[in-house]
């Protein structure tokens, strides 16, 4: 996976292979706090810094857990540093934006759960990604995140407006829209590499 190049990597973690649309990884907060762009969006941001800070340092970690042979120790070390970021993330947001942490409520603390924030920091060391490679992988991986909750909160903000059948209201209409935009992304299918 090393010949492949940190901007097609970017470019493909973002549309053809987007973490939420094309494996479906994070869709708790993808349906549950995308009803509103006002809450969509900084949830993308502290998402994104999540995964850029877990996947910083779970480089470094890997090749400190390598050196000491203590390989079997990724995957709890990951879920510490990730957990420890969404505390950082959690307590800024409670400090300086008391509303949006009240919006954003138990979707925030669920950041630490969210399995597209692991996925990255272990697909990017089983792949043996160059710190830059790894460092564009998580940002792409943020901003397609981030993408995909700013796309279906501002479809289902539109559709508020709508006259829709009460039959396919609330989750289903959700989980609809979320398919469509998947099929949508399926298009970007070779771009990135």
């Amino acid at each position: 996976m090393n010949d492949v190049s940190a901007f097609q990597l970017f470019i493909g973690v973002i549309l053809a292979n987007n973490f939420v649309l094309a494996t479906f990884l994070g869709l708790c907060p993808f349906l549950g706090v995308s009803g509103r762009l006002d809450s969509a969006l900084p949830m993308g941001i502290a998402t994104t810094f999540v995964i850029l800070v877990a996947s910083i340092c779970a480089y470094g970690l890997n090749i400190l857990l390598v050196m000491l042979n203590l390989e079997f120790l990724r995957l709890i070390s990951y879920i510490v540093i990730i957990a420890s970021a969404v505390q950082l993330v959690e307590m800024v947001l409670k400090k300086y934006s008391p509303t949006l942490f009240r919006a954003l409520g138990i979707y925030l603390p669920l950041i630490t759960t969210n399995c597209a924030v692991l996925y990255v920091a272990v697909n990017q060391t089983s792949n043996n990604f160059s710190f830059v490679q790894a460092l564009s992988y998580a940002l792409g991986g943020g901003i397609g995140f981030t993408l995909a909750l700013v796309l279906m909160a501002s479809v289902r903000e539109r559709l508020q407006l709508s006259n829709v059948p009460t039959l396919v209201q609330g989750t289903a209409l959700s989980l609809m829209l979320g398919g469509i935009l998947s099929l949508c992304f399926m298009g970007f299918a070779g771009v990135g590499g």
